[in-house]
């Protein structure tokens, strides 16, 4: 059905934000390090209008779902992603209640930031309605806080900025601490591959905010204020978990900053050792992307493959040789699904 459909009238403002795939820096953003994600084609879009019955309205196109509700109700599941980022605004100005229509074509539960493109969708919208002037770094600041307040889960910076600046033509290198952000070209003669494990998760309800407490308490007991900080060294004096998990953030780091500089051959294997941090030292993997990861990696015209987001379950990404990234996933997804996975391709489209 259609925002008319819905709600008897032509939405005032539509707006969209793109999802985001992370070729490398992963849990290094609320580490106060360095990321390099980029923008994918599937967006989010937002639809909105104002409400004349004291109700905020929100209805997802994909899940056929609407819930009617005060602004200081209990908003459920999707929702309350799209009423957060609404509540956030409130100390930037008065805030009508809403008609809300939501669609998109971003993956949800696969790693690819399905939620900061919810958010940052529904605050670029409310933006344009209102007419409050924001940029889009406080855009991806307000979608952050949001994701923190209502969603529950304390997420870095990184998903909410590559959702609101980023480009799906170039790599966003962003310094997660200062927010100072560059646009870097992909190695010449390589695109991305981006495929669905089909192993679900969901960031609230698996370890993200068990890891980023031990990050903290790694942080804690060397005495600094962000594992940014730290150097291999101190991983020795940590104990157990945080010892693997300080290592993970300190060689994810660097793994960024070298690969700025690297050729192409060796960005691939900064990305095979990514994936071999995030499996053994962060324990963020799964077993169905490892399989997927490792078919991706052994393939001819594949330079370097790891699991991308959060982890535990989604999506892995892949830097292939220019124009057979549809041959590439074909041949993977053949032996993978016949092994009993579910894989699929997201990008290219």
């Amino acid at each position: 059905m259609s925002f008319q459909e819905i709600f008897g009238h032509e939405p005032a403002v539509v707006r969209s934000a793109p999802g985001r795939v992370n070729l490398l820096g992963e849990h290094t953003d609320y580490n106060g390090g360095f990321v390099l994600p980029t923008a994918i084609p599937q967006e989010t879009t937002v639809a909105l209008s104002v409400s004349e019955d004291g109700l905020d309205h929100i209805y997802s196109a994909d899940l056929q779902e609407r819930q009617d509700l005060p602004r200081d109700g209990e908003p459920q599941g999707f929702a309350k992603y799209v009423q957060g980022s609404v509540r956030v605004l409130a100390d930037r100005a008065s805030i009508p209640n809403l008609n809300i229509y939501v669609s998109s074509n971003v993956p949800m539960g696969a790693g690819l930031s399905s939620s900061a493109a919810l958010e940052v969708a529904v605050i670029r919208a409310v933006n344009e309605l209102l007419g409050l002037g924001l940029s889009g770094v406080d855009i991806a600041l307000l979608a952050q806080k949001a994701e923190h307040q209502y969603a529950g889960v304390m997420c870095g910076i990184m998903d909410q900025m590559a959702s609101s600046v980023a480009s799906t033509r170039e790599m966003l290198l962003l310094d997660t601490l200062t927010l100072e952000r560059t646009l870097v070209a992909l190695p010449e003669g390589y695109e991305v591959l981006v495929m669905d494990s089909g192993a679900k998760r969901r960031l609230a309800e698996s370890g993200y905010n068990t890891r980023r407490a031990e990050c903290e308490k790694a942080c804690e007991m060397l005495g600094i204020s962000s594992l940014r900080e730290a150097t291999l060294s101190d991983v020795d004096r940590l104990p157990e978990p945080f010892s693997k998990r300080a290592r993970h953030v300190i060689t994810e780091n660097a793994r960024v900053q070298e690969a700025l500089s690297a050729t192409a051959a060796r960005f691939g294997q900064l990305m095979n050792d990514s994936h071999a941090s995030m499996r053994d030292d962060y324990e963020a993997s799964h077993p169905q992307v490892d399989q997927l990861v490792n078919l991706l990696q052994q393939h001819e015209d594949v330079l370097g493959a790891r699991i991308t987001g959060a982890g535990w379950g989604g999506c892995c990404v892949a830097l292939v040789k220019a124009g057979t990234a549809k041959q590439v996933s074909q041949d993977v997804l053949s032996t993978f699904n016949a092994q009993g996975g579910e894989g699929r391709l997201v990008v290219p489209e």
